[in-house]
């Protein structure tokens, strides 16, 4: 058979015959290791081919026999639109990931049948299924545990990804080199995915086949692992076998990798130039509701410092608009980051995802005000905020973002990262900087600060917050 895998794209970044331009957001691409490791799982007497709808055009009218599309929340309007095209053409469409998995009440009607979950061994059979016409609507892969080993680490077995297949569009990623050591994360978030998709659960792979695998691969990788050190034996036992082969690679854990000095260092004499932390607040009391006290918002700068001293650089995920923030969370989110020297910011405005406990918690008090998937995308506001207006959240969120990217403080960032953490990592900081303004300026994200807005007239011409007057804060 010939097989089509394709990853669509929102409308502001999708890359189509009528527009063929390519935006110039690498840093934010890497690989597509889903969509590969579905093609590894595939028979080698099936052709297989890849379509990243970010980086090259769909072909509607492509010649083939079975069409598989995996999508988060925000894209399943697209993808819906995708599988409506190749059924009316007779293709067998197939579904998968986060949203399929999490929402398959809402995925089914629009797919021949759904893949849940893992596609390790779902994947393989609903091929030989639909080759003797017995194709089923579901499927889905519960045996990815090996027995007995439950206690000890639950072992993944997973194909080398087929990354043969990315070659000709590779010059749009910032890597495709992609490796995953281990899937899932034990935290229990109430807004992420990672968790529900996964249940709470962490399984990994054999430490000598994750460094066969990386043996094989050029000097930078990335691990895109959603907790890089969800168990620290394990984690350690990689790092030192990784050591030797002298790679240099990002990846993203929580911030507890701070408190184990052991860890942190053989993670930085491993390669690692940088990680994606998610900070999430500054606030207890979001901490708190969200079930992230663990982040502990007392000792974000202790530790936030040890990482960098250990050489790495930080890219903060922060969300704005939980029910404790009020319209100064924008302002002294700024402040903080700032003087906690975070050298990139990935900024998501709180989206309670359908699945997560915080969708459930959400539409059950009638606060959710925005259904149109598209919008799930981060950067809508989707909700009925506590403390303030929709409106003040969604212009917050801009403002917090165009302020910390304005190119003076983007620039100054790198200056300092090359004498706190080194060349490499500052470099990283700098290149992601870039492309985040870029997008941003793109996307014509500017916003205002509702802070302000809230004063009368005469206290807007007096406000200048203390940090500010001191030369630390340039609003």
């Amino acid at each position: 058979m010939k097989i089509l895998l394709v990853l669509p794209a929102g409308e502001s970044v999708r890359v189509t015959r009528e527009n063929p331009s390519v935006p110039r957001r690498a840093m934010l691409r890497f690989s597509v290791l889903p969509l590969t490791v579905v093609a590894a799982l595939t028979p080698r007497e099936h052709e297989v081919r890849i379509v990243d709808e970010n980086v090259e055009p769909l072909d509607l009218d492509a010649d083939c026999d079975v069409v598989g599309v995996t999508f988060m929340t925000a894209l399943a309007p697209r993808a819906y639109a995708i599988a409506a095209e190749f059924r009316r053409r007779g293709r067998l469409v197939v579904g998968g990931g986060y949203h399929a998995t999490l929402c398959p009440e809402d995925a089914a009607p629009h797919f021949d049948a759904l893949v849940l979950g893992d596609a390790e061994g779902a994947w393989e059979r609903l091929l030989t299924d639909f080759q003797h016409g017995k194709l089923q609507k579901i499927y889905r892969q519960t045996e990815l545990v090996t027995p007995g080993q439950a206690d000890a680490g639950a072992c993944l077995q997973t194909p080398i990804p087929r990354r043969d297949l990315l070659t000709h569009t590779a010059r749009y990623y910032a890597t495709i080199n992609a490796v995953q050591a281990g899937r899932g994360c034990r935290h229990n978030c109430r807004y992420c995915s990672v968790t529900v998709f996964h249940g709470r659960k962490y399984r990994r792979r054999p430490v000598a086949d994750v460094i066969a695998e990386l043996k094989t691969l050029p000097r930078n990788f990335i691990f895109v692992d959603d907790n890089i050190i969800a168990e620290r034996e394990y984690t350690l036992e990689l790092f030192r076998a990784l050591a030797p082969l002298r790679k240099r690679w990002v990846s993203q854990c929580s911030i507890l990798i701070a408190d184990d000095a052991e860890l942190l260092q053989a993670a930085r004499a491993a390669g690692c130039c940088g990680l994606f932390i998610g900070v999430e607040t500054a606030s207890d009391a979001n901490l708190a509701a969200m079930n992230k006290q663990f982040n502990q918002t007392g000792s974000y700068a202790d530790r936030l410092r040890k990482i960098h001293r250990a050489g790495i650089g930080v890219v903060a995920g922060m969300i704005v608009g939980m029910d404790a923030d009020e319209p100064a969370v924008f302002r002294r989110t700024l402040q903080f980051l700032q003087g906690t020297s975070i050298d990139a910011l990935q900024l998501n405005i709180l989206t309670p995802l359908p699945g997560t406990p915080l969708f459930q918690d959400m539409d059950s008090a009638g606060r959710v005000t925005d259904r149109n998937w598209g919008h799930y995308d981060y950067r809508h506001v989707v909700f009925q905020p506590a403390r303030m207006t929709a409106e003040e959240l969604q212009a917050g969120a801009d403002w917090l973002y165009a302020q910390f990217y304005r190119l003076d403080r983007t620039l100054w960032r790198f200056v300092r990262a090359v004498f706190a953490v080194g060349w490499m990592p500052a470099l990283l900081g700098l290149k992601l900087g870039l492309t985040y303004r870029y997008d941003n300026r793109r996307e014509g994200i500017v916003g205002w600060n509702p802070e302000r807005r809230r004063l009368a007239p005469i206290e807007r011409d007096q406000w200048v917050p203390a940090e500010a007057a001191a030369g630390k804060l340039a609003i």
